[in-house]
């Protein structure tokens, strides 16, 4: 399955080096908010989220009109009923946050998400196995994700956590996502030391095939910060920050929405 990729990349390359306040301006003023809020996957994933918070997460997100709502596997029922009739995708994650369960546990949980209404499956690969080298089994692994969700239409995502890994690995990584037909690779759950770097997603960028996306998630919690990882590339984020970024947005833009 092919990522659509949003109108604002078309004729555009991504930046090399890092981004210019002048570069920032340029991009920001071809955008427009449909383009922002589809940037964002708006992230309710923290174990200590209660039932009110995540309602007010999911109206949120379908408020602001975000590409979709990352939940926990216990939300994924909650949220579907919640969005339907809107234009905001249901995500959930698998494996999360340390990616270390069975494949056969992946699958599972993978097929109950899409079963109760989910379309984008964010996976964590299997860390110890690509820093061991196995990367026959980690190819196999997302892609006994990547063909049941294929199968629904939906897309997945394969994350890395790059914090706990060398840039040949974060290379290695990349390629086994692409050979497994997944959609996106992305940068960490947010919950381990560090989450998207710069340099990190230059590597991404420069070791995937133009179908491949990529997803910046941890650390992009300003309008600024998601202009420059799309500068270099990025064409999803996760963000808790949703409400901030796209109102500095349509501030920005003089009440655009």
């Amino acid at each position: 399955m092919t990522t659509q990729v949003a109108d604002w990349t078309v004729g555009f390359t991504p930046l090399t080096t890092e981004p210019t306040p002048a570069d920032r301006q340029a991009l920001f003023d071809r955008l427009t908010y449909q383009h922002v809020a589809k940037m964002i996957d708006h992230s309710l994933l923290k174990p200590e989220l209660d039932d009110e918070f995540i309602d007010n997460g999911i109206r949120l997100a379908a408020e602001y009109d975000v590409a979709s709502v990352t939940c926990r596997p216990i939300d994924v029922d909650r949220a579907a009923r919640m969005l339907a009739g809107t234009d905001v995708k249901v995500g959930s994650v698998v494996a999360f946050p340390h990616g270390d369960v069975l494949t056969a546990t992946k699958v599972f949980e993978t097929q109950k998400a899409l079963e109760q209404g989910a379309r984008e499956i964010d996976m964590v690969l299997q860390i110890s196995w690509l820093r061991s080298g196995r990367d026959r089994d980690v190819e196999d692994d997302i892609r006994a994700v990547v063909e049941p969700t294929h199968a629904a239409g939906g897309i997945v995502k394969v994350i890395f956590e790059n914090a706990y890994l060398t840039d040949k690995e974060k290379i290695r990584a990349c390629h086994l996502t692409e050979a497994a037909g997944a959609d996106f690779v992305k940068t960490s759950t947010g919950f381990a030391a560090s989450g998207a770097t710069h340099d990190d997603l230059r590597l991404m960028r420069a070791n995937t095939g133009a179908h491949i996306a990529v997803k910046a998630a941890g650390g992009v919690r300003t309008l600024d910060a998601l202009l420059d990882v799309m500068l270099l590339g990025v064409t999803r984020i996760g963000a808790t920050a949703t409400q901030t970024i796209l109102t500095d947005f349509r501030a920005r833009k003089g009440g655009q929405s």
